[in-house]
């Protein structure tokens, strides 16, 4: 591979949905109060990137070096434990990216507040410790619950706050979703991984609850997500556009059916990917029904 391709597989970009969706839709709430700051958006939408996929470089260093990603898994290939890249250099890669998302926070900081920076810290601190660190979270079956708060509520909230500098319980409705279907994607991914996860003593929430109740797990929460998007005009929040999230709908069964089925690694690799894209779907019908209402 040419040294940009493996840099892109190493980022993994199925998961960058992750990051682009909870910007979108901080900001869309924003916008339609009347608040905007172009260049806010724009830095909140990098650093978010950036700590995606600093995050996802950490992770394929660290599970590395664990023995967690070995030949039999079922996933894409890592770049570390591949042999396709040296470890220093995706290490570089990983200090880059957080560099990146911290440059992001700087500015945001300086235009919101310095609590932005704190948060952008906190947030880089729990990429590198997801699978890094002498006690990885990933590691203990809290990779979901880390995912839904930082590419939920965190990065909802967070992308909202910078433009308008407070935080109404809407902000927090509306990160609810974003952060349930964010999760989904890791609960795809930990599904797949179950057998070789537990064979590497890694105690993902799949192993930990085993392949069945994982699969609820990831029912309830495509299920929640929908629920919520209903729930906030009845609580009064926001104009019934925002159901327009619903529409999305339509990509859940055939999702469903492959996760609750398969267990083969191209079944359930297409799995994620229709997870990433459900995440995207959903975001836009509600970032749209969001600036109608």
């Amino acid at each position: 591979m040419s040294a940009l391709r493996l840099w892109l597989v190493a980022s993994r970009p199925r998961t960058l949905p992750a990051a682009v969706a909870p910007v979108l839709v901080g900001t869309a709430l924003a916008v339609s109060e009347d608040e905007l700051r172009a260049l806010a958006f724009v830095a909140a939408l990098v650093g978010s990137v950036f700590i995606q996929i600093g995050t996802n470089l950490a992770n394929d260093y660290s599970d590395a070096r664990r023995g967690a990603d070995t030949e039999d898994r079922l996933g894409p290939v890592r770049v570390t434990a591949g042999g396709l890249m040296p470890p220093k250099r995706v290490l570089t890669g990983t200090y880059v990216a957080f560099g990146v998302a911290l440059a992001a926070g700087a500015y945001l900081a300086s235009v919101a507040g310095p609590e932005l920076l704190v948060v952008g810290l906190v947030s880089i601190a729990a990429g590198v410790l997801y699978t890094g660190g002498p006690r990885p979270y990933g590691y203990a079956g809290l990779g979901e619950l880390f995912v839904f708060l930082f590419f939920g509520v965190v990065a909802v909230t967070g992308s909202y706050y910078v433009q308008a500098e407070r935080l109404p319980w809407e902000a927090f409705a509306l990160s609810v979703p974003v952060g349930l279907l964010s999760s989904a994607i890791l609960v795809v991914n930990n599904v797949r991984d179950i057998d070789t996860d537990r064979r590497a003593g890694k105690r993902t929430l799949a192993v930990l609850l085993g392949r069945e109740r994982a699969r609820v797990l990831f029912a309830a929460m495509l299920a929640l997500a929908y629920v919520v998007a209903v729930a906030i005009p009845l609580l009064g929040g926001l104009s019934w556009w925002v159901c327009l999230a619903l529409l999305s709908l339509a990509l859940v069964p055939p999702l469903h059916r492959t996760v609750a089925t398969r267990t083969d690694g191209p079944a359930l690799n297409g799995a994620l990917a229709a997870t990433g894209r459900l995440l995207a779907v959903y975001s836009l019908l509600l970032v749209t029904g969001i600036l109608l209402s």
